[in-house]
């Protein structure tokens, strides 16, 4: 995971130019579809596709950058069937991000972020015997997570971006599209 997430910072960091500048008072909603989600299933990890929204806003300078905060909700399903029975596992994510937007990195129109998402993770899981019997099992309990993300937004007008991120929450990899106003 470190290794990841060191990798796509020393590609965004890798590029030229002028800075897309993140700074106190900025705001983005961001969009994202994400593959490969961490959650737990009774097997391991989910394979799911996950769907992601996030409002964010630029609060207070930090060296050379600027700390944000975030909303953010997710979404991600798996199913698995086997004989004679399938189990479904929904997962709704909801929490709060902060994030440390690095403003002196030299890329135009890139904006660079790192932080962390606390999150209460709500689990909706239901098993379906042969019988058409259908029954949630508490075992797979709803729960809170804080995962780390990295991630860049690429400008390709003052105001919409295309952005991917690493790290976990509905998905270990997310792409989207994010949209600045009040810049």
């Amino acid at each position: 995971m470190k290794s990841t997430l060191a990798a796509m910072l020393l590609c965004l960091f890798g590029m030229a130019a002028y800075g897309q500048e993140f700074k106190v008072g900025t705001q983005v909603i961001s969009a994202d579809v994400g593959l490969g989600s961490g959650l737990d299933t009774y097997s391991g990890s989910s394979g799911g596709i996950g769907i992601s929204a996030n409002y964010e806003r630029g609060f207070w300078e930090a060296g050379p950058g600027t700390v944000s905060l975030a909303g953010y909700l997710g979404r991600v399903s798996y199913s698995y069937s086997g004989p004679g029975y399938d189990q479904k596992w929904n997962y709704t994510i909801v929490g709060i991000r902060g994030a440390w937007h690095y403003t002196e990195l030299d890329v135009e129109n890139l904006d660079v972020y790192a932080g962390v998402l606390a999150s209460y993770n709500i689990l909706d899981y239901k098993y379906t015997d042969g019988t058409g019997g259908i029954y949630g099992v508490d075992s797979y309990g709803s729960y809170p997570g804080v995962t780390p993300f990295a991630g860049g937004r690429y400008y390709f007008t003052k105001n919409f971006a295309a952005n991917a991120e690493v790290g976990y929450g509905v998905a270990i990899l997310q792409l989207g599209v994010s949209y600045k106003f009040n810049d």
